[in-house]
């Protein structure tokens, strides 16, 4: 399966990299194709790739054709794509706000079209992906796929209708987390511990913490009343959190960033 990547950007480079890091492909079967020539020479000769110079040459070689690029340039790049495309061929989008039905109105209702919503975490090989696909899209299409964004992190295949939730939950959250981070860390620089100490301490903890909840299975609600001792110092940091609103300032940014996802889609 030979994969390329419209866009090598941030979220782009991140999945590129960490595809090639799982093994599952051989940097012979990547492709890549940009605005900047220089940098994608440059990756190139880094990751052993193919750098394409334009977008139908990419299109024309790939089986499957990963869009990186903002929304905002889908209007320029789609019809660059439509050129050569075929619907043996499936396009995979990561841009928040374009959906499967406006991606088929370049290449088609036939197309087979794949959206998914990963988040940053992916530099490092900890990504959460939503996947969704057309009815075009078969099991034996959709396996190899989804494989990709398994092996950057975790991936859970739902229906486009669920993307704004997945957004707010997973796309957007990794801010929210660092803003957790930051306050963690200043808190404790207050207290006398030099701010890159505060950082590591207070990383490694949520770190651990998620673990936690992922591979235990145990309830989130469950493992916060297991560490909770009566009149200890866990509990009166909890209860000073639940009475000035903690829970409900992360629903409110959580709704936040699903209003502003259903807007751009509209």
């Amino acid at each position: 399966m030979k994969v390329g990547f419209i866009g090598a950007g941030n979220m782009g480079g991140a999945i590129l990299r960490g595809y090639l890091t799982s093994g599952k492909i051989q940097p012979k079967e990547v492709f890549v194709c940009g605005r900047d020539m220089e940098k994608l020479n440059k990756l190139s000769r880094e990751l052993g790739i193919t750098a394409c110079k334009t977008i139908p040459e990419l299109v024309e070689q790939c089986e499957v054709i990963m869009i990186g690029v903002k929304p905002n340039l889908f209007s320029e790049i789609m019809p660059q794509v439509s050129k050569e495309y075929k619907n043996n061929k499936i396009l995979v989008s990561m841009a928040a706000g374009i959906t499967i039905d406006s991606i088929q109105q370049y290449v088609g209702e036939d197309a087979k079209i794949i959206r998914v919503m990963p988040n940053t975490p992916a530099m490092v090989n900890e990504a959460m992906t939503s996947v969704s696909r057309n009815r075009n899209v078969t099991q034996e299409q959709f396996a190899p796929v989804f494989d990709i964004f398994q092996s950057i992190g975790r991936a859970e295949e739902v229906d486009e209708q669920l993307i704004h939730c997945v957004i707010g939950v997973s796309g957007s959250s990794p801010a929210y987390t660092y803003m957790y981070i930051d306050a963690l860390a200043e808190a404790a620089v207050k207290n006398g511990m030099n701010k890159e100490q505060a950082i590591i301490f207070a990383a490694q903890s949520v770190l651990g913490a998620a673990k936690m909840v992922l591979e235990t299975g145990t309830d989130p609600v469950q493992l916060r009343i297991n560490v909770c001792s009566p009149g200890g110092t866990t509990i009166e940091a909890v209860e000073t959190l639940q009475q000035q609103g903690f829970a409900e300032l992360v629903a409110a940014g959580f709704q936040a960033a699903v209003d502003k996802s259903k807007i751009m889609s509209k």
